[in-house]
């Protein structure tokens, strides 16, 4: 009787400590996904943020007169196509972050040639909205290039901890997948050429 006491114990503590790890290890990884879903969002605002920021830059650009069109329009057909590439957090795949980034990296080379344009306009970068506009679209760079960081700080926290031993098999139970994360822009990886004449 006292033995059968003893192995029912033992069991159970077993069991307990079984439990204990399955229910900790999902409910980090409930935590951690949960980070990357937050993190997400923190990108999402902040590349909102710049798109809310193009139409105010079109209008103000388009009160000078012999502004090159041309370019406005491809601001805003590029901030249009940017507005229909989203990403549900929890469905994110390498496919949908490049098709993601490739937009936003469209809406970053319309705005870098809208700003090489103005160059030619001193009246135009002359006045306060336009400086002031110019102003929060540097700071709203700044700010993508802070939340895409801290976006891979998490996703990586979250994919290692998904990967590793014998974490991997839980993850694989319970369905959770590796997040992918943001890359340097294609064009970031291309030396300026430097012509003297």
């Amino acid at each position: 009787m006292k033995k059968t006491f003893i192995i029912v114990g033992i069991i159970l503590v077993v069991l307990l400590l079984i439990y204990r790890f399955f229910s900790h290890t999902y409910n980090n990884m409930v935590s951690m996904d949960e980070g990357v879903k937050s993190a997400w969002s923190k990108v999402e605002i902040v590349y909102q943020r710049r798109l809310d920021l193009i139409p105010n830059l079109v209008n103000t650009v388009q009160g000078v007169a012999n502004f090159e069109k041309s370019t406005l329009t491809q601001v805003i057909e590029a901030r249009a196509k940017a507005t229909q590439v989203t990403i549900d957090p929890s469905k994110m795949t390498e496919q949908n972050m490049q098709q993601f980034q490739e937009a936003q990296g469209r809406v970053s080379s319309t705005l870098s040639r809208l700003l090489v344009t103005v160059e030619q306009y001193p009246q135009l970068k002359a006045t306060e909205s336009f400086k002031e506009l110019q102003s929060q679209l540097e700071g709203s760079e700044n700010r993508i290039a802070t939340e895409r960081r801290n976006f891979n700080e998490v996703a990586q926290a979250y994919n290692t901890y998904i990967r590793s031993f014998p974490k991997n098999f839980l993850a694989s139970m319970y369905g959770f997948q590796q997040k992918p994360y943001f890359t340097a822009d294609r064009e970031a990886s291309k030396a300026p050429q430097v012509k003297f004449p």
